[in-house]
This record gives structure tokens, C-alpha cells and sequence, in this order.
């Protein structure tokens, strides 16, 4: 009925309860509660863009980390 992860048992308890809780008041509404946790995109053109634009981030961080280490161990070897 419900698997063991938080982020998918407790909509599913809230469903339970709320509805118990309206059939205690003779109540003929329903509630419906889901669970949505990540976005999705429908469109594999938003994919792709936001593919690329990670992909490029990755590269100009990883372009940035070889100077910095070879500038910090010149500063210690200066320093001794």
C-alpha cells in the first residue's frame, strides 16, 4: 500500500486519515493527495538544454581547478 520511503508514505497516510476522518462526519466528499517530489520535464528539448548548460558549467569549473592547485602549492613552497 505504501513503500518504505518517507516521500512516498506520507501523502498516502494523509489520504487515509483525512478521508477516515470525513466518513466519522458522514460526509460524502473525497480528498485526493499526490506526491509530485521531483519536476519533470515533458519536452526532451528542455532536456537537452538543460543538459548542455550543466555540461558546460562542469567544464569551465573543471577548466578553473588546475591553476588554483598549482598556485596554492607555490604559496606553500615559498612559505616553506
Amino acid at each position: 500500500m505504501c513503500s518504505a520511503e518517507p516521500i512516498n508514505c506520507f501523502p498516502l497516510l494523509v489520504n487515509i486519515l483525512s478521508n477516515t476522518f470525513l466518513r466519522l462526519f458522514n460526509s460524502t466528499a473525497r480528498i485526493r493527495v499526490w506526491s509530485k517530489p521531483f519536476y519533470t520535464t515533458r519536452s526532451p528539448e528542455v532536456k537537452s538544454d538543460i543538459f548542455f548548460i550543466c555540461l558546460s558549467y562542469m567544464l569551465i569549473l573543471a577548466s578553473g581547478l588546475p591553476p588554483h592547485f598549482a598556485v596554492s602549492s607555490m604559496e606553500d613552497y615559498k612559505v616553506k
